[in-house]
Protein backbone atom coordinates (compact mmCIF):
# COMPACT_ATOMS: atom_id res chain seq x y z
CA UNK A 1 0.00 0.00 0.00
CA UNK A 2 1.52 3.87 -1.22
CA UNK A 3 1.66 6.37 1.57
CA UNK A 4 1.24 9.93 1.00
CA UNK A 5 0.96 13.07 3.59
CA UNK A 6 -1.24 15.69 2.49
CA UNK A 7 -0.32 18.74 4.33
CA UNK A 8 -3.07 21.40 4.60
CA UNK A 9 -5.97 18.73 4.20
CA UNK A 10 -8.45 20.29 5.54
CA UNK A 11 -8.60 23.35 3.41
CA UNK A 12 -10.20 23.40 0.00
CA UNK A 13 -8.03 21.77 -2.10
CA UNK A 14 -6.11 19.45 0.71
CA UNK A 15 -9.38 18.22 1.51
CA UNK A 16 -10.32 16.64 -1.97
CA UNK A 17 -7.47 15.17 -2.31
CA UNK A 18 -7.53 13.14 1.11
CA UNK A 19 -10.65 11.78 0.06
CA UNK A 20 -9.69 11.42 -3.10
CA UNK A 21 -6.35 9.57 -2.28
CA UNK A 22 -8.45 7.25 0.14
CA UNK A 23 -10.76 6.34 -2.66
CA UNK A 24 -7.33 5.07 -4.22
CA UNK A 25 -6.82 3.00 -1.65
CA UNK A 26 -3.75 5.13 -0.41
CA UNK A 27 -2.70 5.30 3.68
CA UNK A 28 -3.17 9.09 4.02
CA UNK A 29 -1.66 10.85 6.75
CA UNK A 30 -3.27 14.56 6.88
CA UNK A 31 -0.97 17.21 8.42
CA UNK A 32 -3.09 20.44 9.38
CA UNK A 33 -2.66 23.19 12.03
CA UNK A 34 -6.46 23.72 11.81
CA UNK A 35 -6.86 27.52 11.33
CA UNK A 36 -9.87 29.86 10.71
CA UNK A 37 -11.04 28.54 7.05
CA UNK A 38 -10.31 24.96 8.19
CA UNK A 39 -12.78 21.87 7.09
CA UNK A 40 -14.38 19.60 9.63
CA UNK A 41 -13.92 16.10 7.88
CA UNK A 42 -15.24 13.44 9.30
CA UNK A 43 -13.22 10.42 8.15
CA UNK A 44 -13.52 7.12 9.65
CA UNK A 45 -10.97 4.85 7.60
CA UNK A 46 -8.13 2.41 9.29
CA UNK A 47 -6.14 4.06 6.53
CA UNK A 48 -6.57 7.58 7.23
CA UNK A 49 -4.43 9.12 10.44
CA UNK A 50 -4.90 12.53 11.07
CA UNK A 51 -1.88 15.19 13.20
CA UNK A 52 -2.24 18.92 14.21
CA UNK A 53 0.67 19.84 12.97
CA UNK A 54 2.47 23.77 12.50
CA UNK A 55 4.73 22.94 9.65
CA UNK A 56 6.83 25.42 10.86
CA UNK A 57 7.68 23.21 14.15
CA UNK A 58 10.85 21.77 12.30
CA UNK A 59 11.45 18.72 15.52
CA UNK A 60 7.28 17.66 15.32
CA UNK A 61 7.56 18.30 10.98
CA UNK A 62 11.01 16.13 10.86
CA UNK A 63 9.70 13.46 13.80
CA UNK A 64 6.62 12.60 11.72
CA UNK A 65 7.76 12.21 8.37
CA UNK A 66 10.53 9.87 9.71
CA UNK A 67 8.10 7.97 11.61
CA UNK A 68 5.46 7.61 8.35
CA UNK A 69 7.69 7.27 5.64
CA UNK A 70 5.24 8.54 2.71
CA UNK A 71 6.15 7.64 -0.45
CA UNK A 72 4.64 10.94 -1.85
CA UNK A 73 4.01 14.43 -0.28
CA UNK A 74 1.65 17.17 -1.36
CA UNK A 75 1.87 20.53 0.39
CA UNK A 76 -1.27 22.14 0.19
CA UNK A 77 -0.88 23.98 3.56
CA UNK A 78 -0.22 27.73 2.91
CA UNK A 79 -1.59 30.89 3.63
CA UNK A 80 -3.55 31.81 0.81
CA UNK A 81 -5.90 35.10 0.73
CA UNK A 82 -4.01 37.83 -1.30
CA UNK A 83 -5.91 40.93 0.87
CA UNK A 84 -5.02 39.35 4.34
CA UNK A 85 -1.23 38.66 3.25
CA UNK A 86 -1.12 42.93 2.72
CA UNK A 87 -1.73 43.64 6.31
CA UNK A 88 -0.16 40.71 7.59
CA UNK A 89 3.04 40.18 5.60
CA UNK A 90 5.04 38.57 8.47
CA UNK A 91 2.90 36.03 8.77
CA UNK A 92 2.64 34.20 5.15
CA UNK A 93 6.01 34.19 4.99
CA UNK A 94 6.65 32.27 8.14
CA UNK A 95 3.23 30.09 6.82
CA UNK A 96 4.53 29.66 3.25
CA UNK A 97 8.31 29.53 2.86
CA UNK A 98 9.86 27.88 6.80
CA UNK A 99 7.05 25.20 6.31
CA UNK A 100 8.28 24.30 2.52
CA UNK A 101 12.03 24.55 3.86
CA UNK A 102 11.02 22.23 6.93
CA UNK A 103 9.50 19.73 4.12
CA UNK A 104 12.39 19.73 1.92
CA UNK A 105 14.66 19.22 4.96
CA UNK A 106 12.95 16.16 6.13
CA UNK A 107 13.05 14.91 3.13
CA UNK A 108 16.90 15.62 2.15
CA UNK A 109 17.43 14.31 5.68
CA UNK A 110 15.80 11.33 6.03
CA UNK A 111 14.72 9.51 2.32
CA UNK A 112 15.45 11.71 -0.91
CA UNK A 113 13.50 9.26 -2.96
CA UNK A 114 10.22 11.01 -1.31
CA UNK A 115 8.45 12.93 -4.22
CA UNK A 116 7.19 16.37 -3.06
CA UNK A 117 4.15 18.02 -4.84
CA UNK A 118 4.27 22.09 -4.03
CA UNK A 119 0.50 23.59 -4.73
CA UNK A 120 1.62 26.97 -6.12
CA UNK A 121 0.02 29.57 -7.71
CA UNK A 122 -0.45 31.45 -10.85
CA UNK A 123 0.30 34.84 -9.10
CA UNK A 124 3.99 34.14 -9.07
CA UNK A 125 4.06 35.03 -12.76
CA UNK A 126 2.74 38.55 -12.01
CA UNK A 127 -0.11 40.40 -13.35
CA UNK A 128 -1.65 39.48 -16.99
CA UNK A 129 -2.44 41.97 -19.16
CA UNK A 130 -4.90 41.88 -22.23
CA UNK A 131 -2.51 41.47 -24.81
CA UNK A 132 -0.20 39.79 -23.05
CA UNK A 133 0.27 36.04 -23.98
CA UNK A 134 -0.82 33.63 -21.18
CA UNK A 135 1.37 32.08 -18.52
CA UNK A 136 3.25 28.67 -19.18
CA UNK A 137 5.30 27.06 -17.23
CA UNK A 138 8.34 29.02 -18.67
CA UNK A 139 6.94 32.39 -17.88
CA UNK A 140 9.02 34.60 -15.79
CA UNK A 141 8.50 35.33 -12.00
CA UNK A 142 7.53 38.47 -11.08
CA UNK A 143 5.14 38.55 -7.96
CA UNK A 144 3.08 41.40 -7.43
CA UNK A 145 1.51 40.78 -3.52
CA UNK A 146 3.38 39.69 -0.35
CA UNK A 147 1.21 36.00 -1.24
CA UNK A 148 2.48 35.78 -4.56
CA UNK A 149 6.19 36.80 -3.46
CA UNK A 150 6.16 33.96 -0.24
CA UNK A 151 4.78 31.13 -2.79
CA UNK A 152 7.75 32.20 -5.56
CA UNK A 153 10.27 31.93 -2.42
CA UNK A 154 8.41 28.23 -1.96
CA UNK A 155 8.75 27.13 -5.08
CA UNK A 156 12.26 28.66 -5.88
CA UNK A 157 13.54 26.53 -2.49
CA UNK A 158 11.80 23.37 -3.95
CA UNK A 159 13.90 23.73 -7.51
CA UNK A 160 16.99 24.77 -5.28
CA UNK A 161 17.07 21.54 -3.35
CA UNK A 162 15.97 19.57 -6.30
CA UNK A 163 19.39 20.87 -8.13
CA UNK A 164 21.60 20.25 -5.26
CA UNK A 165 20.43 17.05 -3.60
CA UNK A 166 18.07 15.45 -6.37
CA UNK A 167 14.87 15.65 -4.54
CA UNK A 168 12.08 15.04 -6.74
CA UNK A 169 9.51 17.42 -7.19
CA UNK A 170 6.35 19.27 -9.27
CA UNK A 171 5.24 22.45 -8.91
CA UNK A 172 1.38 23.14 -10.14
CA UNK A 173 0.60 26.74 -10.99
CA UNK A 174 -3.37 26.86 -10.20
CA UNK A 175 -5.49 30.07 -11.29
CA UNK A 176 -8.75 30.74 -9.48
CA UNK A 177 -9.79 27.34 -7.87
CA UNK A 178 -13.44 27.50 -7.41
CA UNK A 179 -15.91 24.60 -6.19
CA UNK A 180 -17.84 22.95 -3.47
CA UNK A 181 -17.08 23.66 0.38
CA UNK A 182 -14.44 26.93 -0.74
CA UNK A 183 -14.23 29.14 1.94
CA UNK A 184 -16.39 32.33 1.41
CA UNK A 185 -13.71 34.95 1.09
CA UNK A 186 -12.37 33.64 -2.36
CA UNK A 187 -13.12 35.86 -5.54
CA UNK A 188 -15.72 33.48 -6.96
CA UNK A 189 -17.77 32.51 -3.90
CA UNK A 190 -18.22 36.46 -2.90
CA UNK A 191 -19.37 37.37 -6.50
CA UNK A 192 -22.09 34.13 -6.25
CA UNK A 193 -23.01 34.77 -2.75
CA UNK A 194 -23.37 38.37 -3.38
CA UNK A 195 -25.62 38.20 -6.81
CA UNK A 196 -27.32 35.02 -4.44
CA UNK A 197 -28.36 37.85 -1.62
CA UNK A 198 -28.56 40.86 -4.33
CA UNK A 199 -25.81 43.13 -3.01
CA UNK A 200 -23.22 44.53 -5.14
CA UNK A 201 -20.50 42.66 -6.14
CA UNK A 202 -17.44 44.41 -4.57
CA UNK A 203 -14.85 45.64 -7.45
CA UNK A 204 -11.28 46.30 -7.00
CA UNK A 205 -9.74 49.10 -8.33
CA UNK A 206 -11.06 49.83 -12.02
CA UNK A 207 -13.06 46.31 -12.52
CA UNK A 208 -11.02 45.72 -15.41
CA UNK A 209 -8.47 43.31 -14.00
CA UNK A 210 -8.46 39.73 -15.82
CA UNK A 211 -7.16 36.63 -15.12
CA UNK A 212 -5.62 34.08 -17.31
Amino acid sequence: MKKIIITGGLGFIGSYLVKKFLKEKYKVLNIDKVSYCSQKLAIRNKNYIFYKIDLTNKIKVFNIIKKFSPDCIINCAAESHVDRSIFSPENFYKNNVISVLNLLESIRQFNSNIKLVQISTDEVFGTLKKKSNKFNIKSKYLPQSPYSSSKASGDHLVRSYANTYGIKYIITNCSNNFGPLQYTEKLIPVVVESCIKKKNIPIYENGKKIRD
